[in-house]
């Protein structure tokens, strides 16, 4: 079975910065797609980041041009790095990978960044 592990997050003050780790295991024949999302204290889980198989990977305009997120294959490991962080960005952090057609997510992450 497929499961997804996250690291990273925590308390930065803001224009920190942070990465985020998600760590895949089990039998995996493809990966079809990959993000992160987040979710703040009432609002809805947004997107962060999403890469489908073939395709450039797309940002949140929030995010766009502070946040990179990329894949080690080899350690089957995804990554959010995040830079210049803001209070805005608080919230828990989801990874999710789409694995032979089937969804995973990450436990999610606590990512608080202070004023």
């Amino acid at each position: 079975q497929v499961q997804l592990v996250q690291s990273g997050g925590g308390l930065v003050q803001a224009g920190g910065s942070l990465r985020l780790s998600c760590a895949a295991s089990g039998r995996m024949l493809s990966i079809n797609a990959m993000g992160w999302f987040r979710q703040a204290p009432g609002k809805q889980r947004e997107m962060v980041a999403s890469y489908i198989g073939g395709a450039s990977t797309k940002y949140a305009d929030s995010v766009k041009g502070r946040s990179t997120a990329s894949r080690d294959n080899a350690k089957n490991t995804e990554y959010l790095q995040m830079n210049n962080l803001k209070p805005e960005d608080t919230a828990v952090y989801y990874c999710m990978e789409t694995i032979d057609q089937r969804a995973y997510w990450g436990q999610g992450t606590q990512v608080t960044v202070s004023s």
